[in-house]
């Protein structure tokens, strides 16, 4: 196994159905625009809450991803 390096950044997704759902939002939008998504870990979870109701859910997921420098780098 060669050694690699990961990269760890924070999101917020959120659903109108669950948590679940808020986080895989989370999840399934970070990897259309990254590559080697790895793990992803729920950090905390909330509520919006409006007159007394829940109204949407989220959760902050960190995600990791394999680090590829560019040439630049």
């Amino acid at each position: 196994m060669s050694d690699n390096v990961y990269k760890v950044i924070e999101l917020v997704g959120t659903s109108t159905d669950s948590w679940e759902k808020a986080a895989a939002t989370a999840v399934e939008e970070a990897a259309k625009h990254l590559n080697d998504l790895r793990i992803g870990e729920v950090t905390q979870m909330d509520v919006q809450i409006d007159e007394g109701k829940v109204v949407a859910y989220r959760a902050k997921v960190k995600v990791s991803f394999k680090y590829h420098p560019s040439a630049g780098d």
